[in-house]
């Protein structure tokens, strides 16, 4: 239950974070002046932290149904091994954003 309701609530999220992401840019793209909330909104470090997050996560979560889809039994195992792939990945994106940024 847990998997299906942040599967959901992170699909969502990412709907909205991309977006923002999305619609600051093209402020920041016009020739015009650049408004001050699309530049400070589009290099907000949280946010590309939470895309980073969410999508590791729910592309995990979305790889694990598969698997289950295809008939693999052990739930609580691939549950226990989607977290770690997750957090690991997750972990590394963070860990090269930091590095770029």
């Amino acid at each position: 239950m847990f998997i299906w309701l942040f599967h959901r609530i992170s699909g969502v999220s990412l709907i909205i974070l991309f977006g923002v992401k999305i619609l600051t840019g093209f402020f920041l793209f016009t020739k015009d002046k650049k408004p001050d909330w699309a530049l400070s909104l589009h290099r907000q470090p949280v946010i590309d932290v939470l895309i980073l997050i969410l999508f590791t996560f729910h592309s995990i979560y979305g790889l694990r149904t598969i698997v289950l889809d295809f008939g693999y039994k052990k739930e609580k195992q691939l549950f226990r091994l989607s977290n770690i792939a997750a957090t690991v990945i997750s972990l590394a994106l963070i860990y090269l954003y930091s590095i770029i940024s």
